[in-house]
């Protein structure tokens, strides 16, 4: 599972698996989903401040525990249903003030009322805490290099490795065209948490496979042999949460 940190929570595709006419509407009023995404996770975010801030202290009371930073927190489910149907409200909401038509404030006030049911189980269930967290990577450099691996396109992406073992989400992927030669891929600079990365490669950005036998160092920089492993693991999504943290009932929006 990705941070709250690595970048939006849910995507237009999360939005529209919710509600089918989602682009419809948008384009028929001329709304920006990607912008009400990121006022949702703005939102989000400035709830989940407050309620940290109120948790530590219930840590000084209870759990004698430093509280978890926000670059801690891990995307669950819950979380990602109450920020998607926050999306929503604020799509329907917007068409709504813009038409006054009440087919878009029914949706409106559906999504409001999915947004609050959501937030409801994440205090219910908890926050997913991550111990060690391991922020997502910028995209990784890659250089051409002498070598003979076949002449391809390739797909690269890596991942970050705690001591835990654990990995965090993968970066961007990015391309290589290969032509009499091979490629270095080389990350950015390591973050706190990380003690090694792995290195996905692939012909598609749906078969990237693991190529490293174990973690790299921080500091080290692959070379692809000629031979591609095109079998095994493929990046995960991120870290599970080591733990979940109850919260202070906090504010809902929407």
């Amino acid at each position: 599972m990705a941070l709250f940190t690595d970048g939006p929570i849910s995507s237009i595709e999360d939005l529209t698996a919710q509600d089918s006419q989602l682009l419809n509407v948008a384009s028929v009023e001329g709304i920006d989903v990607t912008q009400k995404i990121a006022l949702a996770q703005e939102q989000v975010e400035m709830d989940l401040i407050g309620a940290l801030k109120r948790l530590g202290w219930a840590d000084q009371l209870l759990w004698q525990s430093p509280r978890p930073q926000l670059d801690m927190v891990v995307i669950t489910p819950s979380l990602k249903l109450w920020h998607t149907a926050l999306s929503l409200n604020l799509v329907y909401a917007d068409a709504f003030n813009s038409q006054l038509n009440d087919r878009y404030a029914g949706k409106r006030d559906q999504f409001q009322e999915l947004a609050r049911w959501a937030y409801g189980k994440l205090i219910e269930i908890g926050l997913g805490v991550a111990g060690t967290p391991l922020p997502k990577p910028a995209v990784p450099t890659v250089t051409p290099f002498p070598g003979t691996l076949a002449d391809n396109l390739y797909y690269v992406t890596m991942t970050w490795v705690n001591r835990g073992g654990q990995e965090g989400s993968p970066a961007t992927a990015t391309t290589f065209a290969a032509t009499s030669s091979t490629f270095l891929v080389e990350p950015a600079p390591a973050p706190t948490a990380a003690t090694g990365w792995n290195v996905y490669i692939g012909l598609s950005p749906d078969a990237m496979y693991l190529q490293n036998s174990s973690p790299l160092s921080t500091g080290q920089t692959w070379e692809q042999p000629a031979s591609l492993v095109q079998t095994g693991r493929l990046p995960g999504k991120g870290q599970m949460p080591d733990y979940l943290r109850p919260l202070p009932r906090i504010l809902q929006r929407g």
